[in-house]
């Protein structure tokens, strides 16, 4: 009888333990998008208007949310202004030469939204990345010369999750210049749209690249100790890593969300930039090291993006 007890008493404690462990286990088991949008929070989003819309550019964060030293074990905080950004038409207006341009470009083509667009608001935050993260866009590079590039977008990933990609834009790097690197805009796994750096500003997104476009290569150097660029006439968007490939060296993986294709497609059809001047950190790149964003499903964007926004008839 007293054996009998022992061991019901020893298995009700198992019981009990291997509970504790299935819960702790399972409450680990939410994605690291979720835990980044529960830190930020959400902010309330605003009907998408031509009208009311507020471009980036134009909010000018608190001094609390531009640090002046690492916050990498500090929640981030969400801003609660209404961010709507169009990130090419401020691009070509901050990038714009002063002096009109000397090699041809194609007709400038403008793009309206659609009610599929209309339809689809992916949640949002602001989390500023530290000044010594992003410069001044140039009208000229370093020789004087004029510059008048048209906007590019460049598609990036992390290499780990989305909270350590923030943690490390908002990290003070004024004193190694090698450690300065930002986006403009990152997609988290949920689809949620994390704002970094204003698009008036140019983010340190690629080194050493160049775009080969229907006007040749395109590059600016605005550094005399750095390779040339296509930084200052790019917007950078990240997407963030599934976990099967963070701080891994892989030439594939699972793939993004849907949210993130649908996000990606929505902050771009807020754009005239056209599709062939939409390209990939892999594609710019000329130090040979970069490869990203892999397992990028062009076809899939393409077809959101063409449902989000058509050529705006003249």
């Amino acid at each position: 009888m007293r054996d009998s007890t022992w061991i019901t008493r020893m298995l009700a404690i198992s019981l009990v333990v291997l509970g504790v462990i299935v819960f702790f286990i399972g409450s680990k088991d939410v994605s690291s998008s979720d835990k980044l949008g529960e830190q930020l929070g959400s902010s309330e989003q605003a009907d998408w208007s031509p009208a009311k819309v507020q471009y980036q550019s134009d909010l000018k964060p608190p001094a609390a949310q531009i640090p002046n030293q690492p916050v990498n074990n500090q929640p981030l905080q969400a801003s609660k202004a209404p961010v709507q950004p169009t990130p090419a038409k401020t691009i070509a207006a901050q990038a714009a030469p002063k002096k009109a341009p000397t090699n041809k470009q194609p007709p400038k083509r403008t793009f309206t939204t659609t009610y599929a667009f209309k339809s689809y608001t992916p949640k949002y935050v602001v989390a500023w990345a530290d000044p010594s993260n992003y410069g001044d866009r140039f009208a000229t590079d370093i020789n004087g010369t004029p510059i008048s590039n048209p906007p590019i977008i460049v598609l990036h990933e992390t290499t780990n999750s989305a909270q350590s990609a923030v943690n490390t834009f908002r990290s003070n790097n004024s004193q190694d210049e090698n450690r300065q690197v930002s986006y403009h805009t990152l997609i988290a796994r949920n689809g949620l749209v994390v704002y970094l750096v204003p698009p008036d500003k140019r983010a340190f997104g690629a080194g050493n690249s160049v775009f080969d476009g229907l006007n040749g290569p395109e590059t600016v150097q605005t550094n005399p100790t750095l390779k040339p660029s296509v930084n200052n006439f790019a917007y950078h968007v990240s997407l963030e890593t599934p976990p099967d490939a963070w701080d891994k060296n892989v030439s594939s993986h699972s793939g993004y969300t849907d949210e993130q294709y649908n996000s990606l497609a929505w902050l771009v059809a807020q754009s005239d930039v056209p599709d062939e001047r939409i390209t990939t950190h892999r594609t710019v790149d000329r130090s040979g090291q970069r490869i990203d964003p892999v397992s990028f499903d062009f076809d899939k964007f393409y077809s959101i993006l063409h449902s989000f926004r058509e050529l705006a008839i003249n």
